[in-house]
């Protein structure tokens, strides 16, 4: 329920985002006539097209995505004629000879022939062109469904958000129809206002035509809406409260029986395993991805386990639930196993199967099962491994496992695997891409290439963009050799997740701190002189500072074109 009212909300406050300008007229084009057949009926028809067409975009694929642009012709095609109605009814009547009843219905002077149906069909066409600036909000909604894939829940968020959208649309168009009313009688300017209205509309699908509804109007913003999403989403979903410690000599509670593990779309290491063949081993599952910093600093106490407990009844699964598209090649999760080192059973749950079996949110995530099959603990996030090893051994010995290892597992891990600095003030995780990023200085062009201008001074905690670049909506994509990320960071560690361009080949970079080269406070895949190169899509640790985590200016430099930008994580 409270998600339901957080994409209600966010819905609402689209009406201060410069993403609706080009959908106003469209909007209004019909405010001076009765709101329950003409406002009411085109609004329900924005409203549930745009919930279908978002649903279809973010769990059909590329197919789905063509389907919607040859729609957004078409509709730009019907909307288009209405405007044309508007400014002329000779030239409507010329333009309609074709298409009579078409015509009919969408001319403004037929008001004897008023119908819902076709506010319907205006509506249809709005939703189709609508392109709401993506911010928290609808960025949770948009990655919630392709994580949880079609459904009927997925669809009435969506429906939800856009209904709020409709909302605060309705109460502006039943306000602009009363003022368009009072200028009629008033001042006699029915032809007028007709004639203004169409050139409104053929002004909004030129705009539509041009990207700059999901262009320009991005970074022109009227009011920024961000930081109030952010909030409310913050308010809706807070961080998992840690769990209580088991206490020594007391049982550990049941929590449930094992999830199938059935759904995986590969397995590496191993043939497929299910719950009842693990029937009698202790069981620990971790849900990991290769690019999570997070998950990375965990895997050297994981693989640790895995060694030390192997021939003592242990049983250790890497669930690989990707976060990004490339995390989905099995290529790239086979050579990340390979780098590192991991021996066990890894199961690739591209279709989030089993994550969605133990309903699990997070990475990393630690589920310890016992010989009967049945969760007795879990553990999210980093941390607190001696307690998750004291978990290990007490289930091993309520198996019957004797003789056990001694001690504790304490890795001597390096790079990105060092454990990160537990600054607790460092910078944010941050994403690129437009669906989920924040804390970026200007406005992002949704899927566009556009010329973006570094300011000469940046606040903590914010980042920008220099070059030409286009951000969509999981990375930002270098369109021209030369290119900056900037960030003013506080921590330890900086990482960023980075890819080469589609055609793989190699991008060399040049990282700064302050202005200078970097020196010992180099991360791993940098040398001092701040000179690396992207191959391969992975996490890159290119600052470790030396001495401290205190804020700092980063700066990369691109000298190749077609490096894709994801996320920064910080330790």
């Amino acid at each position: 329920m409270l998600v339901l009212f957080l994409a209600y909300l966010g819905g609402v406050l689209t009406i201060l985002s410069p993403c609706i300008l080009p959908v106003l007229p469209f909007v209004f084009a019909r405010a001076d006539r009765p709101f329950a057949r003409n406002g009411l009926p085109m609004l329900i028809g924005m409203t549930v097209t745009f919930a279908l067409v978002a649903t279809l975009a973010a769990v059909g694929g590329g197919w789905a995505i063509r389907a919607n642009q040859y729609g957004r012709v078409v509709a730009m095609v019907v909307l288009a004629l209405l405007g044309l109605t508007l400014l002329s009814s000779h030239l409507a009547e010329w333009l309609a000879r074709p298409f009579v009843a078409l015509g009919n219905r969408l001319s403004r002077h037929s008001e004897e022939r008023d119908s819902p149906l076709s506010a319907v069909g205006l509506g249809v066409a709005t939703g189709l062109l609508w392109a709401p600036c993506a911010g928290p909000i609808l960025g949770l909604l948009l990655t919630g469904a392709a994580l949880n894939g079609a459904s009927v829940q997925t669809t009435l968020l969506l429906l939800t958000y856009a209904a709020g959208a409709a909302t605060s649309l309705a109460l502006a168009l039943i306000i602009g129809g009363k003022v368009f009313s009072v200028m009629k009688r008033s001042l006699g300017a029915g032809e007028w206002v007709r004639r203004v209205l169409g050139v409104l509309v053929l002004a909004g699908v030129a705009a539509i035509a041009m990207g700059l509804d999901t262009g320009l109007l991005t970074r022109v913003s009227l009011a920024s809406t961000g930081g109030i999403e952010q909030r409310l989403v913050n308010a809706v979903r807070p961080p998992p409260a840690p769990q209580p410690a088991p206490k020594a000599g007391e049982p550990l509670p049941v929590e449930g029986p094992m999830p199938s593990l059935d759904g995986a779309t590969q397995w590496l290491n191993s043939a497929p395993l299910t719950a009842q063949s693990l029937r009698g081993k202790v069981v620990l599952v971790d849900f990991w991805t290769y690019s999570c910093i997070n998950c990375i600093r965990a895997l050297p106490y994981v693989r640790g386990w895995a060694e030390k407990y192997k021939d003592h009844g242990l049983v250790v699964i890497g669930v690989h639930s990707p976060e990004f598209a490339f995390e989905k090649d099995p290529g790239n999760v086979r050579a990340a196993v390979a780098q590192f080192q991991l021996g066990y059973p890894v199961a690739l749950d591209n279709d989030y199967a089993i994550w969605k079996a133990f309903s699990n949110e997070y990475w990393p995530a630690h589920y310890f099962i016992d010989a009967k099959g049945q969760i007795r603990h879990h553990h999210f996030g980093e941390g607190d491994y001696a307690q998750s090893e004291d978990v290990i051994r007490q289930l091993l010995t309520e198996a019957g496992y004797k003789d056990l290892p001694g001690g504790h597992v304490t890795p001597h891990a390096t790079g990105a695997e060092a454990a990160g600095s537990g600054d607790y003030s460092r910078s944010s995780e941050t994403y690129v891409g437009y669906a989920r990023t924040a804390g970026f200085v200007g406005k992002i062009a949704h899927g566009e290439s556009w010329d973006y201008k570094a300011p000469a001074t940046l606040q903590s905690e914010t980042w920008a963009l220099d070059g030409r670049w286009t951000v969509n909506e999981e990375q930002a994509q270098l369109d021209q050799a030369g290119g900056r990320i900037l960030y003013r960071f506080r921590g330890r560690d900086l990482h960023l997740v980075l890819g080469p361009g589609d055609d793989g080949k190699p991008v060399r970079f040049r990282v700064r701190i302050d202005g200078k080269a970097p020196g010992e406070d180099h991360g791993s895949d940098i040398d001092a002189q701040g000179q690396g190169t992207v191959t391969k899509q992975q996490l890159y640790q290119l600052i470790r500072q030396a001495h401290g985590s205190g804020e700092r200016l980063f700066e990369i430099q691109f000298l190749d074109p077609g490096v894709k930008a994801y996320a920064f994580t910080f330790g």
